[in-house]
């Protein structure tokens, strides 16, 4: 039993011997990579990449920022107008028991309360309907400025030849490092805001 255990290590030594020749004589391949660096022609070499802070697009592009604050408006009026409605009913509840006081009957008051209710019915309604029409008017902005950027980069990329044009912005920044040499913000905000302007006119 002795031997045969003996004999036992001894070919387990010399497999792992030999799986360690196996492995480590080879000669380790040597890994190349390639540096993208932006370029004005076809003939770079790699793999060309660029990128774009939208944070920048958004505060730089007039078109955007005139947008933005538009919803932005229209926002503040929806919610002025909702807490008026509010406003007037805690006006209204107030009015009654000042006029009633003591003289209130359960029937009036139920009948009051159901009034309020149905009239506070009517304020919330008409601000969920304001609110999703300008929710819809905002996607449609968003849509057409995506449109209007793809379009852009597109012939754009017709004199530069990148491969790849990245975004990257707050909550959307999954690159853990940016060369600053690859970053053409400043070129598409310049060519956003004279495309957008001829759009315009």
């Amino acid at each position: 039993m002795k031997q045969f255990s003996l004999a036992l290590n001894i070919l387990l030594v010399l497999a792992v011997g030999f799986l360690y020749f196996k492995v480590y004589s080879k000669p380790t391949p040597v890994k190349t990579s390639v540096v993208a660096t932006p370029s004005n022609n076809a003939a770079a070499v790699g793999v060309p990449i660029a990128f774009v802070d939208l944070d920048s697009l958004n505060e730089k592009i007039s078109f955007i920022k005139n947008k933005r604050k538009e919803l932005e408006t229209e926002q503040r009026a929806i919610e002025t107008e909702w807490e008026s409605g509010y406003r007037n009913l805690e006006n209204q509840k107030n009015g009654f028991v000042k006029k009633h006081g003591n003289a209130i009957t359960q029937q009036m008051a139920e009948e009051f309360q159901t009034q309020l209710m149905q009239q506070q019915q009517r304020i919330d309604e008409k601000k969920q309907s304001l609110t999703q029409r300008l929710s819809e008017k905002s996607y449609r902005t968003m849509d057409e400025i995506q449109k209007q950027l793809k379009d852009f980069l597109a012939e754009y990329n017709k004199q530069k030849n990148y491969t790849y044009i990245l975004t990257t912005g707050t909550g959307l920044d999954y690159m853990v490092y940016k060369d600053s040499s690859l970053n053409i913000t400043a070129d598409v905000v310049s060519g956003m805001n004279d495309r957008l302007k001829k759009d315009k006119k």
